[in-house]
Order: structure tokens, then C-alpha cells, then sequence
């Protein structure tokens, strides 16, 4: 691992720590809020996609045949992952407050601080690797599926 690659991977947690610093501004600082809003929209997801980069790039974006341009794939898949990241880090902002008021100890700062030892713990995680290709299957074709399986 390069060190470009290690702060990459360390920026969501990195968010995380700074939104929990933010805390000890004044409530009604917009810095505050915009360090906590931040985090709380990307930081958790951003983990979770770096976590799954190499299993998420192995197969690429297929666009349309007719007008295809030279950049698809580029654009769609950072799209997919900013998308995902989004998505992922509402649903674990969500998943860890429901926890919390079902555990009768929910508060802004418990869910911030659960999601940054969430976040801080996926970017320290080694990062999944992609299945390797089916052997003698040309390169760029869509795997095969087992006979009875939902994929």
C-alpha cells in the first residue's frame, strides 16, 4: 500500500474525529454544522466503498452500443460509488440510532461517536478482493451463474 493509498483510505475516519471536534464549538457555529452534516452524509459510505473498491471495480459500467462514449465507464462508476456512499452512510446513520433508542441511550453525540468507531474501524479493514474470473471466459463478459441461483 502507497502512502496516497493509506490516506485515501483514512480521509472518512479522518472526517469522523474532525465532525467530533467540531462538538466543542458553540451549538449554533456553522462550522460545527457543516463538519457534522458532511461526515454524517459521506464519511460512514466513503469507509464502506473503500472497503469494497477492488470486489466494486471488477466489473465495469456497460453503456448503450449506439452512442457510446469514451468516458462512460469513468463517470458511471464514480457515480455509482458517490451514490452508494451516500446511500450507505444514511442507512448506517439510521441503523445505529434506531439501536441506540432501542437501547434507551440515544444522543447526537452517541450516534456520531458510534459512527466514527465504525468508520475509523472499515478504513483500518483490509480491503475485499474480487472474485477471480472464470477460467477460459473472454475478458469484459458477465459471469456465469449457477444453475438455481438469484444472480
Amino acid at each position: 500500500m502507497t502512502p496516497q493509498d493509506l490516506v485515501i483510505r483514512m480521509l472518512p475516519p479522518f472526517a469522523g474525529w474532525l465532525a467530533l471536534a467540531a462538538l466543542a464549538l458553540p451549538g449554533g457555529s456553522p462550522l460545527r454544522g457543516a463538519a457534522v452534516a458532511a461526515f454524517l452524509a459521506v464519511g460512514p459510505g466513503a469507509a464502506l466503498v473503500g472497503l469494497c473498491g477492488p470486489a466494486l471495480r471488477a466489473r465495469r459500467a456497460e453503456g448503450p452500443v449506439e452512442r457510446r462514449h469514451a468516458d462512460f465507464e469513468r463517470h458511471s462508476d464514480l457515480l455509482e460509488r458517490l451514490m452508494l456512499a451516500v446511500l450507505l452512510s444514511v442507512g448506517a446513520a439510521m441503523l445505529v440510532a434506531t439501536v441506540l433508542i432501542a437501547a434507551h441511550a440515544f444522543s447526537g453525540d452517541r450516534v456520531l461517536l458510534t459512527l466514527t468507531l465504525l468508520t475509523t474501524l472499515a478504513g483500518f479493514c483490509p480491503r475485499l478482493r474480487a472474485s477471480p474470473p472464470t477460467p477460459g471466459a473472454a475478458p469484459g463478459t458477465a459471469p456465469r451463474t449457477r444453475k438455481g441461483s438469484t444472480l
